[in-house]
């Protein structure tokens, strides 16, 4: 497909950013006044810590992924106080890393990481780990905390060990015809090992599992165990997260010095079981409010951190929390949850480009671009409604082939077009589930109304297709393909009508051809019409089940040489270069990562912008932290 209306007569040559170099530029929200939910990039640790002194209550917030990797320091704006300040924008300290935990005893706190504890952090932040002794070690999986707690009230503190245990679940693929998992649950485990020592010279034994009666203490992967007097009443509780969105309350029927634990329950509010939005939650008791009570402070998967207040009241031998509410920050970086999806168009009809954008909780998320041209301004990102309700997809127990342990996710991947030809922007989405869905735009095209979804239909010739590894049955005619890729609607050969190219159920890049007969619009069967250098049909994932799908791509003219390019996720994003010949070149070439910095330990998204109003396509990426990093275009056009 050769671009019309203009001649190219030279394009320059282009080196990318050496190693170590960087064009990449993280997006702000450039939106001064604007206070959003505080966050860090993919998985929140949060540790609550009198940082600047007593009474100054301050939250260090770690995450271990790229390319937010840090610990980052976040303390209140000035004049700001009370238990729900405005926190000035995080201030990173150091690395991140997986499974840090904080201790808090004798008025002080300290930062630990399995076997290793950090007393200097204030100080050297990492750099001068202190060995903790325990010998005798267990087995742990992707949770694996290490806190000190005098468990049984001697004065020695003991060591705490929340681990989980993954070897039942075995992660992927496990789902028989009736959607029912066939492996086990995830298990969350909480040690402890008995300190026979002192605090100064600490001897501990073998950690032995915490047990409720004759059972050991279970919850859903995840633990990151709490020892508190949550109830009230002179004993020390334990309180767990998990790997879903639930908090497992552990009373103390013994006593201080010889502790005996109740059957877990969970938290509720009014009768209500208690939910965090999403899930991978991180869990630390401490009195945040400085009430007297001990409060919880929960991180979850979008970098998110909240604050679930303890009221005293007790009903039903339950402590009763408040639902969480989310710490609030001065906006700095534009961000939408994580593993953001962005699509970029003017929503809005305003004349500004906004951005389209599904995220891994499964809503669709609009946010409005309020002018400033080249360095535009963003409002804060809404989740847009359709039918009445605000949208989100999610796997629930059997939805995502990796598991019930993936239940609230949704993993939409957006793009928008006048699906119907109505001469009004409407959503295609696909999602965790691999079906591909649009919602039609009701409204007008300066207030889109978005209508509740329905799927996109092919006329297949024969049974509807689906992954091999789909246990459910597609109704009708609809498309299901492998989840986690883009939809992309365009006119691909140009005969006034919305295509769909996208991956077909192998692995494919197919394009599914729009006709129009008898009136009616329908859509063609995928064809493998695209190809790579060899001339091979352009097969984009040949995985299997949960490492299937997951390609994110959008078409731009990226070279400038009137033929569409394909940019693709990678290590950041890859430029496939378009070189074929014809009418409708389709065949590709992978030129590599467009930049060094690496955005992705799953995936990141491209689309393509015009800030500046040069008619060049710029890239802007949205990537795993869930905030989007925009490029200039390195290649340069004459025009004659």
């Amino acid at each position: 497909m050769r671009v019309t209306g203009i001649v190219l007569v030279a394009v320059s040559c282009v080196t990318y950013a050496e190693e170590g170099e960087s064009a990449l530029e993280r997006v702000l929200f450039n939106n001064e006044g604007l206070v959003v939910d505080l966050a860090v990039g993919l998985w929140a640790q949060p540790f609550p810590v009198e940082y600047e002194g007593p009474g100054k209550n301050a939250l260090l917030v770690a995450t271990s992924d790229v390319p937010f990797n840090g610990i980052y320091l976040f303390e209140p704006e000035r004049g700001q106080e009370g238990p729900m300040p405005v926190f000035a924008p995080g201030r990173r300290l150091a690395e991140g890393m997986h499974n840090l935990s904080c201790s808090y005893m004798d008025g002080k706190w300290l930062l630990t990481s399995p076997g290793q504890m950090y007393p200097e952090f204030m100080q050297t932040q990492f750099q001068n780990p202190v060995a903790i002794p325990l010998k005798k070690m267990v087995y742990a999986g992707r949770a694996n905390q290490w806190r000190f707690f005098d468990y049984n009230g001697d004065g020695a503190s003991d060591l705490i060990l929340g681990v989980s245990d993954w070897r039942d679940y075995g992660w992927d693929n496990a789902f028989n015809e009736k959607g029912e998992w066939t492996h086990g649950p995830l298990h969350g485990y909480v040690y402890v090992a008995r300190n026979k020592g002192s605090n100064a010279a600490p001897k501990y034994k073998k950690p032995v599992k915490v047990r409720t009666g004759w059972k050991k203490v279970d919850v859903f992967g995840a633990p990151s165990p709490n020892f508190a007097d949550f109830d009230g009443d002179g004993d020390l509780d334990l309180v767990c997260g998990e790997f879903l969105d639930k908090l497992t309350y552990f009373e103390n029927v013994g006593k201080r010095c010889k502790p005996r634990y109740a059957k877990g329950r969970y938290l509720t509010y009014q009768g209500e079981i208690i939910r965090m939005e999403l899930e991978m939650l991180q869990v630390t008791a401490f009195d945040w409010d400085k009430d007297g009570r001990t409060d919880l402070i929960v991180g979850q998967e979008d970098g998110r951190v909240a604050f679930m207040k303890n009221t005293g009241d007790v009903a039903e031998g339950m402590p009763q929390f408040l639902p969480p509410v989310f710490f609030q920050q001065r906006a700095e970086y534009l961000k939408v949850g994580v593993l953001a999806t962005p699509f970029s168009m003017d929503w809005d009809n305003d004349g500004d480009s906004d951005l389209i954008v599904g995220d891994t909780a499964g809503f669709i998320n609009f946010v409005e671009n309020l002018g400033g041209g080249a360095q535009p301004k963003w409002a804060a990102p809404v989740h847009l409604k359709a039918g009445g309700g605000i949208i989100r997809i999610q796997a629930g127990p059997n939805g995502s082939i990796q598991g019930p342990a993936e239940a609230k996710w949704g993993y939409t991947v957006c793009n928008v077009a006048d699906w119907d030809h109505d001469g009004l922007k409407d959503i295609v989405i696909n999602s965790i589930w691999g079906e591909v869905l649009w919602y039609r735009n009701a409204g007008t095209s300066n207030v889109p109304a978005l209508e509740k979804a329905r799927p996109i239909e092919v006329a297949w010739e024969g049974p509807t297709p689906k992954p091999a590894w789909c246990w459910w049955q597609p109704k009708g005619k609809q498309l299901v393909t492998q989840w986690r890729t883009t939809p992309a609607v365009i006119d691909w050969n140009r005969d006034g009508l919305n295509d769909l190219v996208m991956l077909d159920t192998k692995g494919y890049l197919a394009f599914f051809e729009r006709k129009k007969v008898e009136d009616r619009l329908i859509l063609l069967p995928g064809k493998r019409i695209f190809k790579d250098e060899k001339g091979k049909s352009l097969r984009l994932n040949n995985k299997i089940a949960g490492k299937s799908g997951r390609r994110k791509f959008t078409f731009a003219d990226w070279d400038l040489d009137g033929k569409m390019d394909i940019l693709i996720n990678g290590e950041n994003i890859d430029f496939l270069r378009n070189i074929g010949e014809g009418d409708f070149p389709a065949q590709f070439k992978n030129e590599g990562p467009v930049d060094s910095r690496e955005l992705a330990g799953h995936d990141t998204c491209p689309t393509v912008v015009d800030w500046d109003g040069n008619s060049v396509p710029d890239l802007l990426i949205g990537a795993e932290d869930g905030c989007f990093y925009f490029m200039k275009n390195p290649h340069q056009k004459e025009i004659s």
